[in-house]
């Protein structure tokens, strides 16, 4: 008789939920922070009670996480973000400033290319915490997300719009996302934003 081969032991059911329960705090207490503008011991205490709250008395239906944290892209993600939500803070007050100046506005439809509830929502947060930029929509369905988009000067500005939503998404994935996942990024690392979504859905005018 040949030899039989054993699958490797899977986690059980229960630190699965417990893996993913720990996730969910752990995005929760950065989201936290990010609002308040300040990493503290005070917001970091704040912001796990909070997670606990929501946890023990709005329960969310159940996320898994497939994936891997890896510290030194979670890092850059970090980095990043900070850096774009500093540079978006002084756009949008210098448009707000501008004298006489009606920005227009754009609402774009964004394709994920990895379509798990986790990274929707993950990547929903990221874009709404950017000023200038909030998510009015997202189609779990067909794991799209509608952005309001301010300051829309033509097509370039929307591509870029929709550019900028897939790099921080594709930054969220190889922080935290599976071998998978990853290579769903590969596969279609520049998708066509009038391909795919039709280009801006609505757009103001400048008056």
């Amino acid at each position: 008789m040949s030899p039989t081969t054993e699958p490797p032991p899977r986690l059980p059911a229960s630190r699965h939920r417990l893996r993913d329960q720990l996730v969910t705090v752990g995005w929760l207490v950065l989201v936290w922070n990010l609002l308040w503008g300040e990493f503290s011991i005070g917001n970091l205490i704040g912001g796990a009670a909070v997670a606990l709250f929501i946890l023990l008395f709005f329960p969310l239906p159940s996320v898994t996480f497939g994936g891997r944290l890896r510290p030194l892209a979670l890092l850059r993600f970090v980095l990043r973000f900070l850096t774009d939500l500093v540079i978006a803070s002084f756009q949008v007050a210098a448009t707000a400033l501008r004298p006489r100046y009606l920005p227009a506005s754009a609402i774009i439809g964004v394709p994920l290319r990895v379509r798990s509830d986790l990274n929707l929502t993950l990547t929903a947060e990221a874009v709404s915490l950017v000023p200038g930029s909030l998510i009015v929509e997202a189609d779990r369905a067909n794991g799209t997300l509608y952005v309001h988009v301010l300051d829309v000067r033509g097509p370039d500005d929307v591509a870029a719009a929709h550019r900028k939503v897939l790099d921080l998404e594709a930054r969220i994935v190889r922080a935290i996302g599976s071998d998978a996942e990853l290579r769903m990024l590969s596969a279609d690392p520049d998708p066509d934003p009038d391909a795919a979504t039709g280009g801006a859905a609505d757009r103001g005018a400048n008056r």
